[in-house]
């Protein structure tokens, strides 16, 4: 028989003897998380990339869903981002495919101000790392993530940055995952990958690495919980 006395903080169980017990968390015994990669748009910050793009349509009279899917496949398609052209590049095929207007400028705009980092979870990043887990980012992104890093100075919280424009490799691309894992010198078994598009979390997961697909904060802290006992 035992008693269970709540406090703020934890639940002790006590015996009979008046001993406590801690009741010990569930973990993931599957893998031993060494590394932990952090998708940037949708993550770390606010989904600036979707809501931009849905803005764009909307102000140019087209449906925003079906204009940021057209967009979304043209940035892979025109090797933009995967750093194989430019930004022209890309806005050039894009007026061309769906008849938008507005300049350069003011299309990456209405993209980059949305682009708002997420104080708690930059919190997370830290106190992960202060507990001797290595944190990554991994993100299909252009060169406009260096330049969201100089204004705001995200990259110094982390340990490596991995951006598709760099590597030149997609997330669309199952590769992508073990090759980042070798860059990074660990095993797919020691990583855990954090995204909110689910067609990545399912390519990381058949490479190996264990996944969080991300929707709230709340839901990404208690699964990171069944992999690291810190944060």
């Amino acid at each position: 028989m035992c008693y269970v006395i709540r406090t703020i903080t934890r639940n002790f169980c006590f015996r009979l003897t008046g001993n406590p017990r801690v009741p010990k968390k569930k973990m993931n015994r599957h893998h031993v998380i060494k590394t932990i990669l952090f998708d940037f748009g949708g993550v770390l910050a606010e989904e600036g990339f979707l809501e931009g793009l849905q803005r764009i349509g909307k102000n140019n009279g087209l449906d925003p869903d079906t204009f940021f899917s057209v967009a979304d496949s043209l940035i892979y398609e025109t090797g933009y981002l995967t750093g194989l052209s430019d930004e022209a590049a890309f806005w050039s095929a894009v007026r061309k495919r769906t008849g938008i207007g507005g300049a350069d400028t003011e299309l990456r705009r209405e993209i980059l101000e949305r682009f708002v980092l997420r104080p708690e979870m930059i919190a997370t990043v830290d106190c992960l790392r202060a507990g001797g887990i290595r944190v990554a980012m991994l993100s299909d992104q252009t060169n406009w993530l260096e330049e969201i890093d100089g204004k705001t100075g995200l990259f110094k919280h982390f340990d490596r940055v991995l951006n598709s424009f760099l590597t030149h490799k997609s997330k669309r691309e199952s590769s992508t995952f073990s090759d980042a894992c070798r860059e990074l010198g660990i095993t797919p078994e020691e990583a855990l990958f954090i995204d909110d598009n689910l067609h990545h979390i399912n390519r990381a997961k058949s490479t190996g690495l264990a996944a969080i697909h991300f929707s709230t904060y709340d839901d990404f802290k208690r699964q990171l919980k069944q992999y690291v006992s810190c944060c």
